[in-house]
């Protein structure tokens, strides 16, 4: 386990020096590894930091007026809808890596038009470490690290927190006095939740992620997660009322893990499993059914793509 006070100190001086009298932006998503990120920086450089909080339409419910009230102690907050953007560029896209690497380029396009604007010369991530060996070793690409784009109009960009792993992030979070919401947060990917539909991003199959996320999320607060999460994975035929339809079908997933590298699928009662499907089937005519994913990781991954 790192020493989290000299690690502290470290990442703030190595951040002042390599940004120097310069501006920089940092990607700010609300996720503990972002925030933490922000608030080293912040605490680096003060107002030569500039926070951008991209609305990609690809977030989890609520999560927009969330940030703006968590963050608003940074002045220079930026809250960016960039919903159409990111959608129009998915569409039609269907290759998991594919959508990744759109992704992760238009976060770095909408980055770089704040940085023109500000005057910024370098991008602070917060990257940890299984960002960097996933996308090393090809299980997938992350939007901030195999995910980034070849041109890319910074000086340099600046990972703090490169060599931590997200238990470590959470010490480091604690340390610096984030909120709870923050330092215990669930882990949410960058990609959103492009990542937790199968195929084709489009605006109903969002509708339905995005909700079945928030039940699930709520219906699993209890037992204490590593990660749990809703995905579309395809249609199937199922009963409403007295129609046949062919509808989404939504999984379930909710794992233990220390850093994500391996999790474990955990065992949920059969009366939880059966409100989360309630509620799920409830909240949108047109899904059909809902599964729950056993499997652990390996072999799976915890995201769906």
């Amino acid at each position: 386990m790192v020493n989290v006070d000299e690690f502290i100190e470290e990442a703030k001086a190595e951040i002042a020096e390599e940004i120097g009298d310069k501006h920089a932006v940092i990607g700010l998503s609300g996720g503990v590894d972002s925030s933490t990120a922000a608030a080293l920086a912040y605490e680096a450089i003060g107002d030569q930091l500039t926070a951008v909080y991209v609305d990609t339409g690809l977030m989890r419910k609520g999560e927009t007026d969330e940030i703006r009230e968590t963050f608003d102690y940074m002045d220079s907050l930026r809250i960016i809808d960039a919903q159409d953007r990111f959608l129009d560029a998915l569409g039609g896209e269907t290759d998991p890596e594919e959508k990744r690497h759109i992704i992760g380029e238009q976060f770095i396009r909408e980055f770089e038009t704040v940085a023109r604007e500000v005057d910024a010369d370098y991008l602070v991530q917060g990257t940890i470490y299984p960002d960097r060996i996933e996308s090393e070793g090809t299980i997938k690409s992350h939007h901030n690290v195999g995910g980034l784009p070849e041109v890319v109009d910074f000086e340099g960009i600046v990972e703090p927190m490169r060599d931590l792993y997200k238990d470590e992030v959470r010490e480091v979070a604690r340390a610096l006095d984030l909120e709870e919401i923050i330092s215990e947060r669930m882990p949410f990917p960058g990609p959103g939740l492009a990542v937790r539909i199968i195929g084709e991003v489009t605006e109903e199959k969002l509708e339905v992620a995005r909700e079945a996320n928030h039940v699930v999320e709520e219906e699993l607060e209890e037992y204490e997660p590593w990660q749990a999460l809703a995905a579309v994975i395809g249609k199937a035929t199922g009963v409403k009322g007295d129609n046949r339809v062919h509808g989404w079908v939504v999984a379930v997933r909710s794992v233990e893990s220390r850093d994500g590298m391996t999790a474990r699928a955990q065992e949920l009662d059969w009366d939880t499993l059966q409100r989360i499907q309630s509620r799920i089937t409830g909240a949108h005519e047109n899904v059909a059914r809902v599964v729950y994913d056993v499997t652990h990781k390996p072999p799976a991954t915890i995201e769906y793509e």
